[in-house]
């Protein structure tokens, strides 16, 4: 749980309190990030709105690749909710969740098509501070993606980079979404080790909250 606490339900401006019961409806419960971005109502709502341009129909980045370099930016930044909604995002995409269980030894894996393989090289590449872009990788991204495409999937990395420090910082706790596997795939000791890992299963269809979750947050 985070050590920043949820404010009173009622505190939070009444647009949040619609957002809140909508995401609920959803995930079955409101999700943790969104209890503290929620004391900064501006820039949730515009975070909002960036998101949702990123997640058009027309966003050069589909939807299954932006939730699968998600899972691995999350898992490096240490953040246990990013990683649980990732997989959940991955299994809503493709219809499988087995991509974001095996990200972290993506290397290894022949689960990955060349596309994925250059997109998860890029997004280590800008996660990790001691790596830098080069020409070779440079021209491995332009391969497989337009420039148009390299420029969105740039800042869709970004963002989610920002995303997962935020919450990662803060603590903000996984919601039992999907069981994270990928964890145990790093050497002890590394962030990406230390994200916890839920037993409980992913949920593949809608989930039903219930009247606690649409009305209270978790510090009443």
């Amino acid at each position: 749980m985070s050590w920043i606490p949820a404010k009173q339900f009622g505190d939070y401006p009444f647009y949040l309190r619609w957002f809140f019961r909508r995401q609920a409806r959803k995930y079955g419960r409101t999700l943790p990030p969104s209890w503290l971005w929620g004391r900064l109502p501006g820039p949730f709502g515009g975070m909002l709105l960036l998101l949702g341009l990123f997640q058009r129909r027309a966003f050069p980045v589909d939807a299954a690749l932006r939730s699968l370099v998600s899972a691995r930016v999350a898992q490096l930044n240490g953040c246990a909710f990013c990683v649980d909604l990732n997989a959940y995002n991955l299994l809503h995409a493709t219809g499988s969740s087995a991509k974001a269980e095996a990200v972290g030894s993506w290397q290894d894996s022949d689960l990955y098509s060349e596309r994925e393989r250059v997109a998860l090289d890029y997004a280590e590449a800008m996660t990790d501070t001691q790596r830098r872009v080069g020409p070779a990788q440079a021209a491995s991204l332009r391969q497989q993606f337009d420039d148009h495409e390299i420029v969105a999937l740039t800042a869709w990395i970004s963002f989610q980079n920002m995303s997962a420090k935020f919450n990662s910082a803060l603590g903000a706790e996984e919601s039992g979404l999907c069981p994270w596997l990928g964890a145990r795939d790093q050497p002890e000791g590394t962030v990406a080790s230390l994200v916890p890992i839920s037993t409980r299963p992913c949920h593949a269809g809608r989930i039903q909250p219930s009247q606690k979750a649409l009305e209270t947050n978790p510090n009443p």
